[in-house]
């Protein structure tokens, strides 16, 4: 991937944004308890997010001497949110769909979810990370290569996106089966489905197969990722959909409640979490500890000061996202940070 491809292709993204950006939050369930997240969930409609997201974990980033750790499940908590919430769209980000889920359930799940929240449910998907899938009984010792990461996520998805559309499906894959499923309850509305991806390869998937590509809002990987999405769609004949970056927030009274209450998210940023069989959370939480101060603070909004949230979001949107998600990782009051986007920065932003 070259210099000149990944400039032009933020470029063409800035070019096809539409006039209103969406802005969601995501809500972690490795940090929060699901009762908890769903009245984050209605703070964050009551202060006008577009979107309202979860992740989908089993294990959390750290051990609970470091921060209090969950596992809420998203598919159950998704339900409830469907019924408190009245306009955001809502959806995981992301569900693995490798391993842990059978993509005939996760098919099931998301039309159920649209039948619940007509025209809001959106389905999230990606490879997920080991802390996930081992534990659900993927071999440590085989665990697959992105390459292998990536194929299964590509049959998993071909499976939910033909069942979705109506067709009876029988399918013999490599790594997924499927014998004459079908989906009785069936929604007006197909779920969009947007795929995750770190690379050029994941990318390329989901320019074939996705409504849209999801990514980190990293500058240094963003404008390839969105290359091989639009290259890839475009070989396919498809009109490329959504581009979804997604970065994250910490708001506090002062900047170091800010930063000191959101620091057990460290572990999200090693590149070998998302690569390797590391799946204990104290291995990963040894390995976020590595990560300094300073990188942290570098990655994200970390601040008192509503305007250093906002000149974030803002930097985010002019990589051509049509859609920027803030993971909160807000400790101290996760609902006040909320509200402050709210009152602060979501106005600024429309304005």
């Amino acid at each position: 991937m070259g210099l000149v491809e990944s400039v032009q292709s933020v470029l063409w993204a800035r070019r096809r944004q539409p006039d209103d950006v969406v802005y969601g939050v995501a809500l972690g369930h490795e940090r929060f308890g699901p009762d908890e997240l769903l009245k984050q969930a209605v703070a964050a409609e009551e202060a006008g997010f577009d979107i309202v997201c979860c992740s989908d974990h089993l294990a959390p980033w750290w051990t609970e001497e470091l921060a209090p750790n969950n596992s809420g499940n998203a598919w159950v908590w998704l339900g409830a949110a469907s019924q408190v919430t009245n306009e955001p769209s809502i959806g995981p980000a992301v569900t693995g769909v490798i391993h842990r889920y059978n993509p005939v359930v996760l098919a099931q799940q998301i039309a159920t979810l649209e039948i619940l929240a007509p025209g809001r449910a959106f389905l999230g998907v990606g490879s997920s990370e080991a802390m996930n899938e081992v534990p659900a009984g993927l071999d440590p010792s085989d665990y697959p290569s992105i390459g292998e990461q990536i194929e299964r996520m590509e049959e998993s998805v071909t499976i939910i996106r033909r069942l979705l559309d109506g067709e009876t499906v029988t399918f013999d894959g490599k790594y997924f089966k499927t014998h004459s499923a079908k989906l009785y309850s069936l929604p007006e509305r197909r779920p969009p489905i947007y795929m995750s991806a770190f690379g050029p390869q994941a990318a390329e998937v989901a320019g074939r197969l996705a409504d849209g590509v999801w990514t980190l809002a990293d500058p240094r990987q963003a404008p390839a990722v969105i290359a091989g999405y639009r290259r890839s769609a475009e070989e396919a004949g498809r009109e490329p959909g959504e581009i979804i970056l997604q970065g994250m927030f910490s708001w506090a009274e002062d900047d170091d409640t800010a930063l000191d209450s959101s620091k057990e998210w460290k572990g999200t940023l090693p590149d070998q979490h998302y690569t390797d069989p590391i799946y204990d959370p104290a291995e990963i939480q040894k390995n976020g500890q590595e990560v300094s101060d300073t990188t942290w603070k570098t990655m994200g909004a970390i601040s008192s000061n509503p305007s250093s949230h906002l000149r974030m979001v803002k930097m985010i949107r002019e990589m051509g996202a049509t859609a920027v998600v803030m993971m909160n990782t807000s400790g101290a009051d996760p609902e006040a940070a909320i509200r402050m986007y709210g009152e602060h920065v979501l106005p600024e932003l429309r304005d």
